[in-house]
């Protein structure tokens, strides 16, 4: 199979596109011929996308239902349909439990969550259309073993991947194809700074001593210890649930994200 013709007639909607997994995954889509919708609330990482006649890329805030809506339903008519959802889009900062402030937990499971059944529930209609439609939504080894000040992040992550199993055998008989995506810890050397950034102003006010994970060990009263040092190893977990003939759960297990979606094969 041609790579570069593989998702040729795919139309497929990305969320945080911007950065991370969501940029990857973009990139990789549009080099296997996909026509693809990118958003992100980072516009700067948008910017960094190249131009093609096969991207569109907006912003869009996953965590605004009204956003949500409207970015969605500009996607969609823009697309003529879709094939493909992938929702990258994420938060992840960390704090002791007795020091987290409500604010700080209702903005990542707000956007990690909520943010991930905003868009689901506006695509779904276009995705059962075509009668083979994809959902893939970035989860997290957080969803599977607990890593200390990260327990908003936990709680999102776990969530997501509840909700995609339950999607998926709500809709495996339309065809639909629900998959949950959970990455290790990937280095970005520049999501501190828009994380922290992107809590300030949405909430309006600093969290002080809230930190991205990455920079824990330097973090004033915040300890790794053996456990949390387990988010270190080399693993992804790629679930598909629920195809089109059953609602069976298969895993397969790689070492690299850059891999992670080969195994899924959107072309069908």
């Amino acid at each position: 199979m041609n790579l570069a013709t593989r998702l040729h007639d795919r139309r497929v909607l990305v969320t945080g596109a911007g950065s991370g997994i969501g940029h990857a995954t973009t990139l990789r889509l549009l080099s296997e011929g996909a026509c693809v919708v990118a958003t992100d609330v980072y516009t700067e990482g948008l910017e960094g996308l190249p131009r093609s006649r096969n991207l569109m890329t907006f912003p869009m805030d996953v965590a605004d239902e009204t956003s949500v809506v409207s970015g969605t339903a500009t996607a969609l008519e823009h697309l003529g349909g879709l094939d493909i959802l992938i929702n990258a889009a994420g938060v992840l900062l960390a704090e002791h439990v007795h020091k987290t402030p409500s604010e700080l937990w209702n903005l990542l499971l707000g956007v990690n969550l909520t943010g991930t059944f905003l868009v689901t529930r506006e695509a779904l209609p276009a995705l059962l259309e075509t009668g083979k439609g994809v959902v893939v939504n970035l989860s997290s080894t957080a969803a599977e073993f607990g890593h200390p000040y990260m327990a908003a992040y936990a709680a999102s992550k776990g969530g997501v991947r509840a909700f995609t199993h339950s999607l998926a055998l709500e809709y495996s008989k339309q065809g639909l194809r629900a998959v949950s995506v959970a990455p290790r810890a990937l280095v970005d050397d520049c999501a501190p700074q828009r994380a922290v950034a992107f809590a300030v102003g949405r909430c309006g006010r600093d969290f002080g001593d809230v930190v991205f994970p990455t920079v824990l060990p330097q973090a004033s009263g915040l300890e790794f210890d053996g456990a949390a040092q387990r988010i270190q190893q080399p693993r992804v977990t790629v679930e598909l649930v629920g195809s089109a003939n059953d609602a069976r759960v298969r895993f397969c297990k790689m070492q690299d994200t850059r891999d992670c979606f080969g195994a899924l094969d959107l072309s069908r």
